[in-house]
């Protein structure tokens, strides 16, 4: 039996006892079960809020776990790559042992990059713009001697026109 069903019982015995309610022992009789009732509604609210608090949490813990989860997974997932890593770095070290590849086979790269650096340094680069996808274009003096070129970008025959560059050249001297 529910609080609000024992606060109705108690209320039908008040009435089925016949209790005057006039007197004051009957109006403090009628109080304190009116009370009571109020105090079983007000239970009975609280015990509903708190049910649908715990569905609610019971739902999250569930969520949580789904996401407990799939970082595991994430974490298993990353700890095989970087496994794969290893493994991959173990199998160039051992190529590199094969190559007897050493510091100074490294340095001596380096050096060959620095001097083609050096060669496109003095070498004259020109930028021009594709008039069809507006792509910007860095070209040497050979590709524009050669008076034409597809666009990178987009394949559009891209024609040079050095006439009047070589006019005004020719005029300056």
């Amino acid at each position: 039996m529910t609080i609000t069903e024992k606060t109705a019982y108690l209320k039908g015995l008040l009435e089925g006892m016949a209790i005057d309610q006039a007197t004051n022992e009957g109006k403090l009789l009628a109080a304190i079960i009116d009370t009571l009732d109020d105090i079983a509604l007000a239970v009975a609210d609280l015990d509903d809020e708190v049910g649908a608090i715990n569905d609610e949490m019971d739902m999250m813990e569930e969520s949580l776990d789904a996401i407990d989860e799939a970082l595991d997974d994430v974490e298993d997932a990353l700890d095989a790559i970087d496994e794969d890593l290893d493994d991959m770095d173990d199998e160039l070290e051992e190529i590199f042992e094969i190559l007897e590849l050493d510091d100074e086979d490294d340095y001596e790269d380096e050096d060959d990059e620095d001097e083609d650096d050096e060669e496109l340094e003095d070498e004259d680069l020109y930028q021009l713009v594709c008039p069809t996808c507006e792509e910007e274009i860095i070209v040497d003096e050979d590709v524009l001697a050669k008076g034409s070129m597809k666009c990178p970008a987009c394949g559009e025959d891209l024609e040079f026109d050095l006439s009047e560059l070589v006019d005004e050249v020719e005029d300056e001297e």
